[in-house]
């Protein structure tokens, strides 16, 4: 007996049934965020390669450290604004995986609190950190919806240094803001000398690639205490019932 359309994975797995596949990414998590009461999000983008010193000797392990004690102090944050008693502002949200999105996860839990991870299906690297919360891990299958989800609820975004798939998340966020796709969000690039190295943002500037207003998007950081005040200040508490992209 041939099974009903919705039951039919030879179907659901076709291209004519991509739309579908689309939608699921879109509506399951629409679903949980809205049954968990999530109203708003700081994201937290790095590298999956940078790990702990004890088991990374690279120049880059103090992201990882320095990512667990900015998410930790977020979350204590994020617990003290709750009014209902449940933690449901502000959760730190990262893409699921190791380095230093592990490192975001685990500084939530280390606080006691909830946090969201975006995780998505991939070749290598990709697999669900010990940290991340069970009911509030998403898997997707598309890019372009997991990233949807990244900046849909962000009330703030904190880059870490990272590589090809963090400054592609970067320049999402970045060009979102700019043009005014998303509103306007403190994005805080964490680690001066790494983002000044890796993007000649005065060289853009010099050939009339950006503008001058563009470099006020982002603020640099290079110290915890510095991020943590840095988003108090900026941080719109009065959007958190406002999609942040625009519709």
């Amino acid at each position: 007996m041939t099974p009903e359309a919705h039951k039919n994975s030879d179907f659901l797995g076709t291209d004519d049934a991509r739309h579908i596949r689309i939608l699921a990414d879109y509506a399951y998590a629409d679903s949980v965020l809205e049954k968990e009461k999530i109203k708003d999000t700081i994201v937290i983008f790095g590298s999956a390669r940078i790990k702990p010193a004890q088991t990374n000797k690279g120049i880059l392990t103090k992201y990882y450290e320095e990512t667990e004690i900015i998410s930790k102090k977020l979350t204590e944050w994020s617990i003290s604004l709750s009014s209902t008693g449940t933690q449901d502002r502000l959760l730190v949200c990262t893409g699921g995986g190791p380095g230093i999105m592990e490192a975001g996860n685990k500084g939530a839990w280390l606080a006691g609190g909830r946090s969201i991870a975006l995780n998505i299906k991939l070749p290598h690297e990709q697999y669900p950190n010990p940290y991340v919360v069970p009911g509030l891990t998403f898997t997707f299958h598309y890019f372009f919806m997991r990233k949807l989800w990244f900046i849909s609820l962000a009330k703030a975004v904190i880059v870490m240094p990272g590589g090809f798939g963090t400054i592609d998340e970067l320049f999402e966020s970045l060009t979102l803001i700019q043009t005014k796709r998303s509103h306007k969000i403190p994005v805080v690039l964490y680690g001066s000398e790494f983002w000044k190295k890796v993007i000649n943002w005065e060289y853009l500037l010099e050939n009339e690639l950006i503008d001058s207003a563009d470099l006020s998007l982002f603020h640099f950081s290079d110290d915890v205490n510095d991020t943590i005040d840095y988003l108090k200040k900026t941080i719109d508490l009065s959007l958190s019932e406002t999609p942040n992209l625009k519709k």
